[in-house]
C-alpha cells in the first residue's frame, strides 16, 4: 500500500479522511432555501445549527487522531457536496471518479479530483457515460472483494467499468440488485442498508437486501446485527466504522446503538437532524476515508 492513501477496507483504522464543512457546501441559509426542493431534501437544514452539529463530527475525528482534509468551496456544486463519500472510490491504486446517477451532483467528481491531485494522490480512472456509479453503492467485503449495489444511482455499465479499472487490485465484484423502494428521486444506496462494523460484523436492514446476498454474508462468517424497522428512517443503518468495532452513528437510534454495544462496539454519536436526516446522508455519506490501515 502507498504510504499516504489506500482504502480497500470499510473497517480498518481510519487515518485520513476528506470532508466538506457545511459552510463550504451550504454557503448560507438562502442558498439552502433555494436548492432543497430541487434536491428532494426532506426538510430545510438550518445553516447555523448544521455548523454546530458538524463540529461534533470533527471533534470525534480529532479525538481519534484522524487526519482531516477539507474539500474547498466550489460554486459549481450543490448542497449535496457535503456528502463527500459518493463522488469517488479510493483503491490502493488511486482514486476512481464516479459518474453520478443524481444529475444535480455531476459536477462533484471533478471537484474531488482537483483536491486529490493537489495532495499528490493519483486518479486511477473514472466512470464514463452511459455508466453511472456512486460511492455509496460500493462496499469492500475484504481487500480483494467488492460488492456494488445496482439501482437508480449505479447501473450495470458503471459496475462493468469499475471491474475493469480495478482488475489488478481485486479478485471479485458482486452485483447486488437494489429494490425500487421509494423510487428514483430518493437516495437508496447499498450502504443505506448495510454498514460494515468489523470484518466479521455487519449492521444490516435485511428487509431491503436480496436473500442471496444476505446468505453470502452469513456464509462468509459475517455476523449480522439487525436494524429495527422503527430506526430505519432515522438512519440507524448508516454507521461509519473508524476502526474495527469503533463507530460513529446518528443519535436517537437507541435500539440499534444498544445492539451494537452488546457486541462490544464502541459508539460515538452526533446530532444528524440538519446535516444527515434532511439530506438523507449519514456519517458514511459525510466522509470519504482515503487511507485506512
Amino acid at each position: 500500500m502507498n504510504n499516504n492513501f489506500g482504502c480497500q477496507s470499510m473497517v480498518g483504522k481510519m487515518e485520513r479522511v476528506l470532508i466538506k464543512h457545511p459552510k463550504d457546501a451550504y454557503h448560507n441559509q438562502s442558498r439552502i432555501d433555494s436548492q432543497v426542493q430541487q434536491l428532494n431534501y426532506l426538510g430545510k437544514p438550518d445553516y447555523n445549527k448544521a455548523i454546530t452539529d458538524y463540529e461534533q463530527l470533527i471533534n470525534i475525528f480529532e479525538l481519534n487522531n484522524i487526519e482531516i482534509h477539507y474539500l474547498p468551496i466550489d460554486q459549481k456544486t450543490s448542497l449535496d457536496s457535503i456528502y463527500t463519500h459518493d463522488p469517488c472510490i479510493v483503491s490502493n491504486g488511486g482514486v476512481i471518479l464516479s459518474n453520478m446517477g443524481k444529475k444535480d451532483r455531476q459536477t462533484e467528481p471533478e471537484n474531488i479530483a482537483s483536491y486529490f491531485k493537489s495532495i499528490d494522490i493519483p486518479i486511477l480512472g473514472r466512470i464514463e457515460s452511459p455508466g453511472t456509479l456512486e460511492g455509496g453503492d460500493v462496499i469492500w467485503i475484504d481487500e480483494k472483494t467488492v460488492a456494488v449495489g445496482e439501482g437508480y444511482r449505479t447501473n450495470a455499465e458503471g459496475i462493468r467499468q469499475l471491474k475493469s479499472i480495478l482488475k489488478t487490485y481485486i479478485d471479485t465484484i458482486i452485483t447486488v440488485p437494489l429494490p425500487h423502494w421509494t423510487g428514483p428521486s430518493d437516495c437508496l444506496h447499498l450502504m443505506s442498508n448495510i454498514s460494515p462494523i468489523d470484518i466479521d460484523l455487519y449492521l444490516v436492514y435485511s428487509r431491503l437486501i436480496p436473500v442471496s446476498f444476505r446468505q453470502y454474508l452469513l456464509e462468509k462468517g459475517i455476523q449480522i446485527v439487525e436494524v429495527p424497522d422503527q430506526e430505519y428512517d432515522s438512519m440507524g443503518c448508516n454507521v461509519l466504522a473508524i476502526s474495527p468495532r469503533k463507530v460513529i452513528m446518528i443519535s436517537n437510534n437507541p435500539i440499534t446503538q444498544k445492539r451494537l454495544e452488546d457486541e462490544g462496539v464502541e459508539v460515538y454519536t452526533y446530532d444528524g437532524s440538519e446535516i444527515s436526516i434532511k439530506g438523507a446522508g449519514g456519517p458514511t455519506c459525510l466522509t470519504r476515508p482515503f487511507m485506512r490501515l
